[in-house]
């Protein structure tokens, strides 16, 4: 029975690293072009293409009948990551099996078997939420801190003469990524019939930025009381570039001891994981009775509240 658990295991594991890596990672390049091997407006998929569009298809329904999916778009598309939820669902889904076969081969022939492939695949999501979390985070900050500079933009092209809705556009073309898609996202909610200051504080709140709320709010004030607005959207990017200054010192402050944090984290599960796979008898007491059982879930506990102590300390808010 373990020898059938252990092969399928290692068949799944393999054809979902096979996914991973040849469709999407590596996929491979056509080697006559696509109007040369297809009839004019003939559309030719693969079998793989075509069990890989039906399998998203029915991970799409079940999403849909569900009616609430584990990563929705909204994350996905802050995470600038181009793809539905059924399709991202579906990665996770390989990485899980790929996972779980590295917890097979890890624990096969003992008792922890199932409990590690268990926690192995558990962490495929634990991951991806974690990913998702990560690039949201780097993204918001990295539009914070090109917001100075976007409104110099702004208040430059509005004394040049343009319309504030053509000076957001032209900035949307003259900057970077993230405040150029989320400017150009802003100009196309405009065109189709969305108020501009609707527009400016949905994207305020998509990036979680009190300082663009503020550039919101004094283009929304302007627009009912009139006034230069170039000049107002001046004093605001100083306000915010002094911000930024401060935020950065912060940043390069707390760095030591957000390092800090890391280490003390990662060298006791390091130190743990190495002694398991190198030296299995070395822990072998804390397996076999229910006090070591009880001292490795204290360990655990005290480790995640003093992970938690530490983001808390390290992590400045003004």
């Amino acid at each position: 029975m373990n020898d059938i658990v252990f092969y399928a295991g290692v068949t799944v594991g393999l054809l979902a690293l096979l996914v991973i890596v040849f469709l999407v990672v590596s996929p491979p390049h056509p080697r006559v072009a696509f109007e040369r091997r297809n009839a004019p407006d003939a559309v030719a998929t693969s079998a793989v293409s075509a069990l890989t569009d039906h399998t998203v298809a029915a991970i799409g329904g079940a999403l849909h009948r569900r009616g609430k999916a584990p990563f929705d778009a909204d994350e996905l598309e802050q995470a600038n990551i181009r793809m539905q939820p059924p399709a991202f669902l579906l990665m996770v889904f390989s990485a899980a099996s790929v996972l779980a076969l590295l917890g097979l081969l890890l624990t096969r022939g003992t008792i922890f078997v199932i409990p590690v492939m268990v926690l192995f695949i558990a962490l495929a999501p634990l991951g991806a939420k974690i990913l998702l979390h990560v690039r949201i985070g780097r993204r918001r900050a990295k539009f914070a801190d090109q917001l100075d500079e976007t409104l110099g933009l702004l208040a430059g092209g509005l004394r040049a003469g343009h319309s504030l809705l053509r000076a957001i556009d032209a900035s949307a073309q003259e900057t970077e990524s993230p405040t150029a898609e989320e400017f150009a996202r802003v100009v196309n909610e405009t065109r189709i019939g969305r108020d501009l200051s609707d527009a400016l504080d949905n994207t305020a709140h998509r990036m979680r930025s009190d300082d663009f709320q503020w550039v919101a709010q004094a283009i929304s004030i302007n627009r009912e009381v009139g006034g230069n607005l170039s000049e107002v959207l001046d004093q605001v990017g100083h306000t915010i570039r002094e911000r930024n200054e401060i935020r950065r010192q912060v940043k390069a402050l707390a760095a030591e001891g957000k390092m800090s944090a890391w280490v003390l984290v990662l060298l006791p599960i390091g130190v743990f994981t190495f002694l398991v796979l190198t030296q299995p008898a070395y822990f072998a007491g804390f397996f076999q009775s229910i006090f070591g059982i009880l001292a490795l879930v204290v360990a655990g506990v005290l480790l995640i509240l003093g992970s938690l102590w530490m983001m808390a300390v390290v992590k400045v808010k003004f």
